[in-house]
């Protein structure tokens, strides 16, 4: 039976790239704010953590830098992030408190066009995925995934240019995860619209499909109301929203379940931030896209 993610529904409008994730026992949404996002006075890009429970916000950060992910490990947070819209560098900022963040270069890669990040830690180091615009004779038919390693979030290499997916057509990577000796990637693919698909590998070259993706594909759950706050106007406007994408798909585990962010909206500016579930560790939820034989 294929993993079952229950749509709860849109949380906000204009939000796109989130990451659930757990911090010293709470849960938080991490957001890129763009400078075009409907409560951004600031006229700037930034980023934010928004508690879970209660809608604390943190103060904001990485002014005028795109497209964040986060991962918590050992009582820090550490952001990825380029410096802009198809940048050419991946910055890292590192905190324990939300209040002091501290900053350093990972990737200098002049030439190219760098979008969304996942960082992860995988068997014996730390993996990052970025996203590849340009150039052609690197990202193929854009958006492809590209890799680097480190062994202290200080110091990355990039990995060989067979360590790919996929340069033959569109296939956006957003969200990486290790598990039991392989990686996977959660990809954005264009099919009747714009699906979110996995596929798993052991050394980053030779990729497995799931047998049962997509995972999300635009539905008519999307558009339920799942934030009270949400204006009269803002819900006229999910009502009557083009949807022909699901994208940008990121996750936790949390009191365990999978707490799923993921976008909706015409792929073209008009996006909405929906929230789902999974009920069922992260584990479960990785092997259950590649059932045995006979399972599923």
């Amino acid at each position: 039976m294929r993993p079952l993610i229950r749509k709860l529904g849109t949380i906000d409008c204009d939000l796109v790239e989130t990451t659930p994730v757990t911090f010293r026992g709470r849960l938080y949404r991490f957001e890129y704010v763009r400078a075009g996002y409907w409560g951004n006075q600031t006229g700037k890009s930034y980023f934010r953590f928004v508690e879970h429970g209660t809608g604390s916000i943190s103060a904001p950060f990485a002014e005028v830098y795109h497209l964040g992910n986060v991962m918590a490990e050992g009582g820090r947070l550490y952001v990825t992030a380029t410096n802009a819209w198809g940048g050419q560098r991946v910055d890292i900022f590192a905190s324990d408190n939300m209040v002091r963040w501290e900053q350093w270069n990972a990737l200098h890669l002049p030439g190219y066009a760098l979008y969304n990040t996942s960082l992860c830690r995988g068997a014996d180091e730390y993996v990052l995925m970025f996203e590849i615009g340009e150039p052609p004779a690197v990202a193929g038919v854009p958006f492809t995934a590209g890799f680097a390693f480190s062994q202290d979030l200080r110091q990355w290499d990039l990995a060989p240019p067979e360590c790919t997916y996929a340069k033959d057509r569109y296939t956006a990577p957003h969200c990486l995860r290790f598990h039991n000796g392989a990686y996977y990637n959660f990809y954005l693919e264009e099919h009747e619209g714009y699906e979110q698909r996995v596929v798993r590998s052991r050394n980053l070259v030779d990729w497995e499909p799931s047998p049962l993706n997509p995972l999300l594909r635009p539905s008519a759950d999307d558009k339920q109301i799942a934030n009270p706050d949400l204006t009269a106007q803002q819900r006229a406007r999910i009502a009557n929203a083009v949807n022909l994408n699901n994208s940008d798909i990121d996750f936790c585990e949390f009191g365990g379940k999978l707490i799923i962010n993921y976008s909706w909206g015409n792929q073209h500016g008009v996006e909405h931030l929906a929230e789902a579930v999974y009920e069922g560790t992260l584990a479960q939820f990785l092997e259950g896209w590649y059932p045995r034989e006979g399972e599923g």
